[in-house]
């Protein structure tokens, strides 16, 4: 049957990168890990530290899923091939739907993997501290930012992750001048870096009586959540550090107290803020660990041209900046400029579903680095 050799077309052609993403994922070497993690387990003393144990058994549940995913992946790869040969064998037509369907659930499971496998740099498995800036466009590109917040938070629930306000200042009438969120989560930062850059809003505005359009722009800053003690050397005079009240929606504490820190560092002109813990104490230690992961990253770019990446974005938060476009009126469309990627449904990635979009920018980030090397 026709239909039948189309399917058999379409597995054939996964044979090659199932192959490479069995080749990337290294299970023979996760194999001897996952021995080696098994055997100290069974050492008397392992519990004695909980930290160490705790990681211990947290690695050892990623290399097991490793293989757990691609065992999964490689079963319905086959299952679909041996239902087309029952096909063929029969010469049944009502078999095409049972095909069709056990042939799509496998394509979607492959790409899923795929991406897990693109996230392989540093610092991906980390969780990710976002920040959203209002930028050119007033009232509008407060309003925007918190739609932008928005969307964020809702991507987050879907994917089960946990969500904290680290630091929030609101719009002059509507909306949110800047905001900074942790998203914590497996791989949150290795997803969260294609948000990096300015996005760009296009609608009918709900503040002019006139009902113009209306361009607004914010700027996402990401950078990954770095728990460890970095060995960053900053010097005293190098830093401003600015106390203030708490501003924005919080518990108790929040308005009552001058708790809030900034830290500004001079020589590189990097912000960070954290106004979410209980004292101003608290909140300078996570405002320095945040500028430490910054610093850190930055001292890991080779050349100027890359700082941008680190840093967030450095131009102006306005037009011929922006990384995407999400168009209201008078079409509804979001693009991304980087990787040409598009959809026609904006409510719907407004409210959360941008997988599409983080899945093009990690292929495309993925085939720049391998030019690259």
């Amino acid at each position: 049957m026709v239909e039948l050799d189309g399917f058999k077309t379409t597995l054939n052609n996964y044979e090659t990168p199932l192959k490479e993403i069995k080749d990337s994922l290294d299970l023979d070497n996760k194999k001897k890990r996952i021995e080696e993690i098994e055997a100290n387990m069974e050492e008397p003393g392992f519990w004695d530290d909980m930290d160490k144990s705790q990681n211990s058994m947290k690695e050892l549940k990623a290399l097991k899923s490793s293989f757990e995913d691609f065992n999964a992946v490689m079963s319905l790869y086959e299952d679909a091939k041996t239902l087309i040969e029952l096909g063929y064998e029969e010469n049944d037509p009502e078999i095409i739907p049972e095909v069709d369907e056990m042939v799509a659930e496998f394509v979607k499971a492959f790409d899923k993997m795929r991406i897990q496998t693109l996230l392989s740099e540093e610092y991906d498995k980390n969780n990710a501290i976002l920040r959203l800036n209002a930028g050119a466009g007033g009232t509008e590109s407060c309003d925007w930012a918190s739609m932008l917040l928005r969307m964020y938070t809702r991507w987050a629930e879907q994917k089960g992750f946990t969500t904290e306000i680290l630091d929030y200042l609101d719009g002059d009438e509507a909306g949110i001048k800047s905001v900074t969120i942790q998203i914590n989560g497996e791989n949150a930062f290795g997803y969260l870096k294609s948000e990096k850059g300015v996005h760009r809003l296009v609608r009918i505005s709900p503040f002019n009586a006139a009902g113009k359009r209306q361009t607004s722009f914010v700027s996402c800053d990401v950078m990954p959540d770095i728990e460890e003690d970095l060995d960053i050397d900053i010097a005293e005079e190098d830093l401003r550090i600015d106390v203030y009240r708490s501003s924005g929606a919080g518990g108790q504490h929040i308005n009552k107290t001058s708790s809030a820190i900034r830290i500004t560092h001079i020589p590189t002109n990097i912000v960070v803020q954290c106004q979410n813990e209980r004292s101003q104490h608290q909140n300078k230690a996570k405002a320095m660990q945040m500028l430490k992961a910054k610093l850190y990253l930055l001292k890991k770019q080779e050349n100027a041209e890359k700082i941008s990446d680190i840093r967030g974005e450095i131009k102006d938060i306005g037009w011929g900046s922006q990384i995407r476009s999400y168009v209201l009126q008078p079409y509804t469309m979001v693009k991304d400029h980087r990787t040409g990627y598009e959809s026609g449904n904006a409510s719907n990635v407004l409210d959360g579903n941008i997988d599409s979009f983080i899945s093009a920018y990690l292929k495309w980030n993925s085939i720049g680095r391998n030019k690259e090397e």
